[in-house]
């Protein structure tokens, strides 16, 4: 078993994960964003899960609003920008099947882990 206390400090960082799977904290300032027009994982799946804040997900050019308690399931090769549209952080946990990213947060190419 892997277990581990999130702590949500700025940006982004990747908490745990196995071959198959890979979770990480998010943490965006008041105004700011990460993502963009043509950001998008070509080998995984993304889920999003707010746990605080409110905000604004693009994907695939559509607008959809963020709050406490939302999730959002950004499959592989959507483009998409996660935004903070509120007055307080946007906290995110997110889920990445398979494993979308390095420990140190660099993108995987495609089918690699």
């Amino acid at each position: 078993m892997k277990r581990k206390h999130l702590r949500f400090g700025r940006g982004f960082r990747i908490v745990l994960g196995n071959d198959k799977s890979q979770a990480a904290e998010m943490t965006l300032p008041p105004g700011e964003s990460e993502g963009g027009p043509d950001n998008r994982h070509r080998g995984a799946d993304q889920w999003l899960f707010v746990v605080s804040g409110e905000g604004t997900v693009v994907v695939n050019k559509r607008r959809y609003p963020l709050s406490a308690g939302s999730l959002v399931l950004i499959e592989h090769g959507d483009f998409h920008e996660i935004q903070n549209t509120g007055k307080e952080p946007l906290r995110t946990l997110n889920f990445y099947v398979p494993p979308g990213y390095t420990a140190d947060g660099d993108e995987l190419p495609r089918g690699k882990t």
